[in-house]
């Protein structure tokens, strides 16, 4: 049965390209964790840096911005800085994969985070 070792042979090219672009997607993952994003609010009264593994790495607020009599306020900047800078790793992540996989969306790829 010629085909059936033809099936064969490319089911081990199949294997071996999967198991490349696992690796890769290793290296760009390894490589997003170390990136970092800077989003910030009110004028940059709370900055918020974050990685593209969607990782919160610190929160700076600037003392002026700290008035006990109005706290919802300071949440809402920290809240809005905070959102931004995911949002902007999310969008990073997806380039970074898009380039991996030619922009073909793979199922499940953006659960890998």
């Amino acid at each position: 049965m010629k085909g059936m070792g033809n099936l064969g042979n490319m089911m081990k090219q199949m294997q071996k390209q999967a198991s490349g672009m696992q690796k890769k997607m290793e290296e760009v993952q390894a490589s997003l964790k170390e990136r970092v994003l800077e989003a910030s609010s009110g004028g940059g009264m709370v900055t918020v840096h974050v990685n593209g593994r969607q990782e919160i790495l610190s929160i700076k607020i600037d003392k002026e911005v700290v008035d006990p009599d109005d706290v919802q306020m300071l949440e809402d900047l920290i809240l809005a800085a905070v959102s931004q800078a995911l949002k902007n790793s999310q969008e990073m992540y997806q380039e970074e994969m898009g380039k991996l996989t030619g922009g073909i969306n793979i199922p499940g790829l953006s659960n890998l985070l």
